[in-house]
């Protein structure tokens, strides 16, 4: 049985469309049921639909809290049957209730090698840092921002040409093809949590 996924967008949905893409062979173990943005009309709703996933607009300002907002996303998810959540471009910071209750069942994806750079503006940050190697992280999620145990790391080089628009770009390349990844080991049941490590069976 493929798992079930639901999506939480907030903008253009670029590694969406990657996890829609993987997800196209019948062959991946996992399927996309529902993608949600809390953004009317944002780019991602369009690629969903031209993939024939069901979609759901919960715009957050129609909610008296954080925690009722949540609660509406998790009774939807809950009602599609969904397994896995992916965050993909995800702008909200959720309550510690919802992470708790996907604990080990949802996923980020974060244009840095966590540790390093938690937050915003991370390829600027990196340029700055004088780092040789950025990247990106696939993390299953925890209730602190931009922690949690780490499933798939890719790096680029960073060059003394770099201007933090080309940095983005080359991360990017490796961020659609690391959630993919990350999602493949979740959906096939090949991680095991240890503390804040994630052990990946057959690596």
């Amino acid at each position: 049985m493929r798992k079930k996924v639901g999506v939480l967008v907030s903008g253009r949905g670029s590694n969406l469309q990657a996890l829609l893409d993987a997800c196209a062979d019948p062959a991946f173990p996992a399927e996309i049921v529902l993608v949600i943005s809390n953004i009317p009309g944002v780019f991602a709703l369009e690629r969903a639909e031209k993939a024939g996933v069901a979609t759901l607009v919960i715009p957050h300002k129609g909610f008296p809290s954080r925690d009722a907002f949540d609660a509406e996303m998790d009774k939807a998810l809950r009602a599609a049957g969904v397994d896995i959540v992916c965050l993909a471009g995800f702008m909200r910071l959720l309550s510690a209730g919802f992470v708790e209750s996907w604990r080990d069942r949802m996923i980020n994806i974060h244009p840095a090698l966590l540790p390093s750079f938690k937050g915003l503006h991370t390829h600027q940050r990196a340029i700055e840092a004088g780092v040789k190697l950025h990247g990106c992280t696939v993390h299953l999620v925890t209730p602190e921002l931009d922690d949690g145990p780490i499933l798939v790391q890719a790096a680029v080089p960073v060059l003394a040409t770099d201007t933090e628009d080309s940095l983005a770009a080359r991360v990017l390349e490796q961020e659609h093809q690391a959630y993919p990844l990350a999602l493949r080991l979740l959906a096939e049941g090949r991680v095991t949590v240890e503390g804040n490590r994630a052990l990946i069976r057959d690596a």
